[in-house]
């Protein structure tokens, strides 16, 4: 009888779970181990007062992704949740209490542009046709090479396609060719802010993300971003996948560059392969004797990470008419927060900041009559934070969320829970209390990321947030999957 190999997975967010299933369901045995009292990882759920609340990702996009995974396991997006394309797609709210409404409609958003600055409507037409073809390339045959090496992209199309993705020209000028009004400007650059680095050092490629975002639209699963967590975790234990929550790894045992147990508290896991989802860093440093290390300490520290963020949980015991499901408030400088973010690594004085009402969408995520909110401020990563910071900007935002809603909140507030950085280092070990992972910067792109494949190691592979292809749900999830291919690969020999 032949002995099914076996292979632990370390943390059970989007990568975690994709590649669990992928092995389970090429024959492997998957012990999935995750340190916190529940799975999903960053998209952990919180549950209080009668309120659901996404205790991470909350917008929905790239929905191709997520399809063609659920459809290697025979399934498609409908079979674990509704997935309703919002109108608006989102608000910005600029200066003055000045609100966008973004259709779902995309002639209609160009007929936005066109009224906002002559001739801009069919400049977003151009952008986002050299978005789509971005799109196509990037995030098609390329986006799902592990990056091993430049050979991977040496073929005479996969060159012409680099050309195509203007990997070496900068998102701001690349923006600027076609927009002037900064309303326009700030519209187009919010992504790179919330999830990678300042527009002037990040790739025109990520012209991708407005495609996604303005062309393709913007969803949500009803009933929260954690249906989604928990459609992975369903195929996962379909396919057989053991899942352990409560078990922390404390280190990997490694005999002949080769791991061949996992061990925690009152665990000893012998294994054929690790593949680890949790935080690179703390992987490398933490778990692995510093022989067998991939990067020394001096590699993270010069890292360009993309940021943090200080989040609340607010359950509110009202309907607040004004806000819309996503709510981006714009209302401050777009370049002085970025320039607090990755340049000058402080607080920010007036912050830009995000504002998720899911219950204006999903009634079952709060008790009738009242809303279910969400406010995030993206900021710069290994900040120290305390109760009084949390406090103060609390009340900064506040004000102006309520100035905007032009009504009291605070004192409807019947539920309340802060999220930090120090957060994000306990629960997920996260270097520097980081939220989303490596800056999206030329060269922390592709081969220029921290390996997918360890170095020193013959059977540990990474995938998340922290390696290829990158930050974002929809990254970690082929993260994942490229991950469980390559291990497959090294079982086989």
């Amino acid at each position: 009888m032949t002995i099914k190999r076996s292979v632990a997975v370390i943390g059970s967010g989007f990568a975690g779970m994709a590649a669990a299933a992928v092995l389970a369901k090429n024959d492997i045995r998957v012990t999935v181990l995750e340190k916190n009292e529940t799975t999903g990882g960053r998209a952990r759920v919180l549950r209080e007062a009668g309120f659901t609340f996404d205790m991470g990702p909350s917008w929905f996009w790239m929905p191709d992704v997520y399809e063609k995974f659920y459809n290697i396991f025979g399934h498609t997006t409908s079979d674990f949740y509704e997935l309703k394309k919002l109108d608006p797609g989102f608000a910005v709210i600029f200066g003055g209490n000045e609100v966008w409404d973004i259709p779902a409609d995309f002639e209609e958003i160009c007929n936005l542009f066109e009224d906002t600055e002559k001739g801009a409507g069919a400049q977003l037409q151009k952008f986002i046709d050299d978005g789509a073809l971005k799109y196509q390339i990037g995030m098609g045959e390329m986006v799902y090479k592990p990056s091993h090496s430049i050979l991977e992209f040496m073929s005479l199309k996969l060159a012409r396609d680099a050309f195509k993705l203007q990997v070496f020209s900068s998102f701001k000028d690349h923006v600027r060719q076609h927009f002037r009004d900064p309303r326009l400007l700030a519209l187009m650059e919010f992504p790179v802010l919330f999830l990678g680095a300042m527009p002037k050092d990040t790739p025109a490629m990520y012209s991708l993300m407005n495609y996604a975002g303005l062309k393709q639209g913007t969803y949500y699963p009803m009933g929260g971003f954690g249906k989604v967590a928990e459609s992975f975790l369903k195929i996962a234990r379909s396919n057989g996948v053991n899942i352990k929550t409560s078990h922390a790894v404390e280190a990997l045992t490694v005999s002949d560059h080769t791991i061949v147990s996992v061990r925690g508290k009152d665990m000893l896991l012998p294994t054929d392969g690790v593949i680890g989802t949790a935080d690179y860093h703390h992987i490398e440093s933490q778990l692995l004797p510093e022989v067998f290390r991939s990067y020394p300490e001096s590699y993270w520290e010069k890292r360009i990470m993309a940021p943090s963020c200080l989040i609340f949980y607010l359950g509110v015991h009202k309907k607040i008419d004004r806000l819309r499901h996503h709510n981006l408030f714009f209302d401050e400088s777009f370049e002085a927060h970025a320039e607090h973010i990755y340049k000058d690594k402080m607080w920010p004085l007036k912050p830009l900041f995000y504002v998720s009402c899911p219950s204006k969408t999903d009634e079952s995520v709060a008790p009738d009559g009242m809303e279910n909110i969400f406010i995030l401020m993206p900021i710069a990563t290994g900040l120290t934070d305390n109760d009084a910071i949390r406090e103060e900007y609390y009340d900064k935002l506040m004000e102006r969320l309520e100035k905007f809603a032009g009504e009291d909140i605070r004192s409807h507030v019947i539920y309340k829970k802060s999220y930090c950085v120090s957060d994000f280092v306990h629960d997920y070990n996260a270097y520097q209390g980081n939220a989303y992972g490596l800056a999206n910067t030329l060269m922390q792109t592709a081969i220029f990321k921290p390996k997918i494949k360890s170095q020193k190691i013959n059977n540990l592979f990474y995938a998340g947030q922290l390696t290829v292809p990158g930050p974002g749900v929809p990254p970690s999830v082929i993260s994942g999957q490229i991950a469980a291919h390559e291990m497959l690969k090294t079982l086989k020999k």
